[in-house]
């Protein structure tokens, strides 16, 4: 059968993605269900401070739990039409055969795995750093808070996510499948270059052509792209800037998190980016393009949605810490101001473009090996 246990498997993106949303929410929640009794037990600052911290993990919870829920449920999407649209002429051979669209789309069921492996992880991983986060988020003059295992939560944030994504995964199966065979067994035609009379100037409008026709076939990757950069700008800033407002713990996890989840979607995005025009960098090869000239046109339309994304995650981080100060905390007297930080702010754009011109120069790299034999071979 064309749709196999490794081919979910392969997916490893969402189930990052998926680790990040349950880890986060796993130690909040579980906090929130320990502490809530304690609610009203508390005189003056104290319950003040106990009010924050519920209104934090819930609120963290919230944001992690469905902001990053939905971004997997795209990345499974899209990870779904790149796998229809590769195995286009097998499926298209199957339905032939006499399989329905129906039959065909229950066996993508294999691609809610990696919603599970992740969501699995995530929960353990959370279980593992809850001594570390109770530690620093535990009130002072309060005993330490016992860590109690709550069934609800395993429930609710692994085993519904693996349910609800591996019937979101069939159910957008069964809807693209529904082309006529022979357009699937057919497949895409791949875009040529057209013949020119004034050959320097009109090479150059055909990779201007080609960098927007890049761009408008694959819609969705300038979600990620912009998504990426906007994890890492909001991420990164975050925790550099969060040292005087949270436990050091905290601040880090959300570091690291942050750098994942934008190493993970702007490496999907890339490689997917290069994978849809493999044909067509052939192709532009073949009639005497350069590397140069072929990554130009596969990349340079992504470049203003990096940095629109890098800004947008940058005022959203500021808002958000704002909001944490003056809302959530604003009672509480020992929680210092919060003041945009502009030495983060030009230490992460620096960063920024250095990791974005290394992993440019890397598919560089990639699109280099790329030839007409190649293509041929697997056809």
């Amino acid at each position: 059968m064309v749709i196999s246990v490794k081919d979910g498997v392969k997916i490893i993106a969402v189930s990052i993605v998926c680790f990040c949303a349950v880890f986060v929410s796993t130690f909040m929640l579980n906090f929130y269900l320990d502490v809530l009794p304690l609610d009203g037990t508390l005189e003056g600052d104290s319950q003040i401070l106990f009010t924050a911290q519920l209104a934090t993990a819930k609120f963290t919870s919230a944001l992690a739990g469905g902001f990053l829920g939905v971004i997997a449920a795209l990345m499974t999407v899209f990870y779904i039409k790149l796998f229809i649209d590769a195995h286009s002429a097998q499926l298209g051979i199957l339905k032939a055969l006499g399989y329905s669209d129906k039959s065909l789309a229950i066996r993508f069921w294999v691609f809610g795995l990696c919603v599970l492996i992740g969501c699995a992880a995530g929960f353990g991983g959370g279980f593992i750093a809850m001594p570390f986060v109770y530690k620093g988020l535990t009130i002072e003059g309060l005993e330490p808070i016992k860590i109690n295992f709550h069934p609800v939560l395993l429930i609710c944030l692994v085993i519904i996510p693996a349910i609800v994504f591996a019937a979101i995964s069939c159910l957008y199966a069964y809807f693209a499948l529904r082309r006529p065979v022979n357009a699937m067994i057919k497949g895409t035609a791949t875009i040529k270059p057209k013949k020119t009379k004034n050959k320097q100037d009109k090479e150059r409008a055909f990779i201007w052509e080609m960098c927007f026709k890049t761009l408008s076939s694959k819609k969705i990757l300038v979600f990620f792209v912009a998504f990426s950069c906007f994890c890492f700008s909001a991420m990164v800033q975050m925790g550099l800037s969060m040292d005087e407002l949270t436990p050091g713990t905290m601040a880090m996890m959300i570091l690291v998190i942050g750098v994942v989840l934008a190493f993970v979607t702007m490496l999907m995005s890339v490689t997917a980016l290069v994978k849809a025009n493999i044909k067509n960098i052939a192709v532009m090869k073949a009639f005497g393009y350069d590397v140069r000239q072929c990554t130009f046109a596969v990349f340079a339309g992504y470049v203003p949605f990096a940095l629109i994304g890098f800004g947008v995650g940058t005022a959203y981080q500021y808002g958000l810490l704002n909001l944490m100060v003056n809302l959530v905390f604003k009672d509480v007297g020992e929680v210092p101001d919060y003041t945009f930080n502009v030495p983060v702010l030009f230490i992460t754009l620096a960063v920024f473009i250095v990791l974005y011109v290394v992993l440019t120069l890397l598919f560089t790299l990639r699109l280099s090996k790329i030839s007409v034999k190649e293509i041929m071979a697997e056809n």
